[in-house]
C-alpha cells in the first residue's frame, strides 16, 4: 500500500495490542483542514491513517503507536480503545458539512475502493474480530454520528471488513419499543445491544441511553429506519447481529450478562 506520509505529534505508547479497527469521518471543510488539525499538537487529536475523496492515502501515525481519535469510548467492555485500535479517518463533512441542500455528502468511489485497500492490509497485519470492526458511532453513541449513514458498510463487508449477518426467519409481531417502555422485551433487548458491544446498563426501562445507542446500531445497520425506536424490523436485526457476534466471538464475555437472550 503507498501512502504519503504527514507525521503527526498526536500520539504516544499503546497499553494493549490492536484488536479494533475504527473508522470515521473527518467532518470538516476540507481534507486540508482535517489534515491540519490532526497534525496541530494544540488539538491532541490524531489517526493512522486519512483516506482522501480521490483515493490518495495518508499516513499520521505508525501502527505500533496509540494514535488520539477515539476518546471517551467503550465496545464489548473495553475502554482506552487508543490503545487496542486503528483509527481511519475519511474525508467526509458528513453531518456536520453536508451539501447545500441538506443532504449528506457522498463517498466517492475511488475514495471507498482505497478504503477497502487499506483496510484489508491492517487486517492482515493484526488479528481484528469482524465484530470489532466499528463505526466511531458505535463506541460513542452519545456524542459521534461518524462515518453516517451514507457510509457503504455492506460494501466493505463484501470485501471480507466487518461483520456480516445473515437475516434469519421473519420475527413474531411485536409493539414498537420507544421511550418510557418497560419490561422483558426492553431488557432482552438490552442485553443483546450489550453482547453485541455497546455500552448499555440492562435496566428493563427505555431510556435515553437505550434511545441513543439504538440510534447509532439503526445508523450502522438500518440506515433508513434512523428513529431511535425499536420497531420489528430493528428488533430482527439486532438479533441477526447478535447472532453474528456469538458466532463470531464465541459466547458473550463477562462484560455482558449471561442472562443475555435475542430480543423476541
Amino acid at each position: 500500500m503507498d501512502a504519503d506520509q504527514a507525521p503527526s505529534p498526536n500520539f504516544n505508547d499503546r497499553k494493549h495490542p490492536v484488536d479494533m479497527l475504527v473508522l470515521h469521518y473527518t467532518g470538516m471543510e476540507s481534507g486540508d483542514a482535517a489534515l491540519a488539525r490532526m497534525c496541530d499538537p494544540a488539538a491532541e487529536v490524531s489517526a493512522h491513517y486519512m483516506v482522501w475523496e480521490d483515493g490518495r492515502i495518508t499516513q499520521l501515525v505508525a501502527e505500533d503507536k496509540r494514535a488520539w481519535h477515539a476518546g471517551v469510548s467503550s465496545w464489548q467492555g473495553d475502554d482506552d480503545l487508543n490503545s487496542r485500535s486503528i483509527g481511519i479517518e475519511i474525508v467526509n463533512g458528513g453531518h456536520d458539512v453536508p451539501l447545500p441542500d441538506g443532504t449528506l455528502p457522498p463517498y466517492p468511489d475511488q475514495q471507498i475502493t482505497a478504503l477497502i485497500a487499506l483496510c484489508q492490509g491492517v487486517l492482515a497485519r493484526h488479528a481484528i474480530p469482524a465484530d470489532r470492526v466499528v463505526a466511531h458511532s458505535d463506541i460513542a453513541p452519545t456524542r459521534k454520528t461518524d462515518p453516517g449513514e451514507h457510509f457503504p458498510w455492506a460494501r466493505l463487508a463484501a470485501a471480507g471488513i466487518g461483520l456480516s449477518p445473515v437475516s434469519g426467519d421473519a420475527m413474531a409481531a411485536t409493539d414498537e419499543l420507544s421511550t418510557g417502555h418497560t419490561g422483558a422485551q426492553v431488557s432482552a433487548l438490552q442485553h443483546a445491544l450489550k453482547a453485541i458491544g455497546y455500552r448499555l446498563e440492562a435496566s428493563g426501562t427505555y431510556d435515553a441511553a437505550t434511545r441513543l445507542v439504538v440510534c447509532a446500531f439503526q445508523r450502522r445497520w438500518l440506515p433508513d429506519r434512523l428513529t431511535g425506536n425499536a420497531d420489528r424490523n430493528t428488533l430482527a436485526r439486532v438479533r441477526d447481529v447478535y447472532a453474528a457476534v456469538t458466532a463470531s466471538s464465541g459466547p458473550p464475555s463477562s462484560a455482558s450478562s449471561s442472562s443475555a437472550s435475542r430480543p423476541s
